[in-house]
């Protein structure tokens, strides 16, 4: 019997690639931090930066909870919203200080090289700021396409937000290789069943395909 050759998946040409925002393209950790803190030290509520670590790659919502566990009292889904609400005033005017130099030309370099090969580029963050961090450093004209907090249900680990990155782009989901920073992030693309190329925190995780040390090293495995 002739003997079938099946290429392995990860050497496959994918046409696109899906990249979460905060701690991929941009960094706005710190404004993030700021602004729950101002919010759990207004109700009483101890938070430092290693409960915030557990916030990253979750949604605005799902991470409030995570504040609200360390509580002395109960609250209801009304006043919760609200938190939420002052959180991200306090959030957004912060990032009106960002500027198109808080992207870094390698970032700047990768996505046009990525996009002069051929391959479509998409966003996918669970932030509902999205659009508003990308027009403020001038990043909104660059991308096929924008999945964020503002068309998803669900959160990562879900993989919703690629998932309509990819129908946005009408790209198959195993078509597309997602760029992540966090696990949740890796967990969600693989659930998604697509491949994920980690940097930072991710690039140590198991579930990654592609480990990558740094931005521009996404050109390696976009052939």
């Amino acid at each position: 019997m002739e003997e079938v050759y099946v290429e392995d998946r990860k050497t496959i040409r994918k046409k696109a690639f899906i990249f979460d925002l905060d701690g991929v393209l941009v960094f706005t950790d710190k404004y993030h931090y700021l602004a729950w803190k101002e919010l759990a030290d207004r109700l009483g509520i101890y938070f430092d930066e290693t409960i915030n670590h557990r916030l990253r790659g979750v949604s605005r919502m799902d991470s409030l909870e995570i504040i609200l566990e360390r509580a002395a009292e109960s609250y209801t889904d009304a006043q919760k919203e609200a938190f939420a609400a002052e959180k991200n005033e306090t959030y957004k005017n912060l990032l009106e200080k960002m500027t198109p130099a808080d992207v870094t030309r390698e970032v700047r370099d990768t996505l046009a090289q990525l996009k002069s090969r051929g391959h479509k580029v998409a966003i996918g963050s669970s932030s509902k700021n999205t659009k508003f961090i990308l027009k403020q450093v001038d990043l909104l004209d660059v991308f096929d396409a924008v999945s964020d907090g503002t068309n998803i249900t669900k959160s990562k680990p879900d993989p919703e937000v690629f998932l309509k990155a990819a129908d946005f782009l009408g790209e198959e989901y195993d078509n597309c290789i997602v760029v992540e920073d966090a696990y949740a992030g890796v967990d969600a693309a693989k659930s998604g069943n697509m491949l994920c190329a980690g940097i930072g925190d991710a690039r140590g995780y198991e579930k990654t395909d592609y480990p990558l040390d740094t931005f521009s090293d996404i050109l390696k495995i976009a052939k």
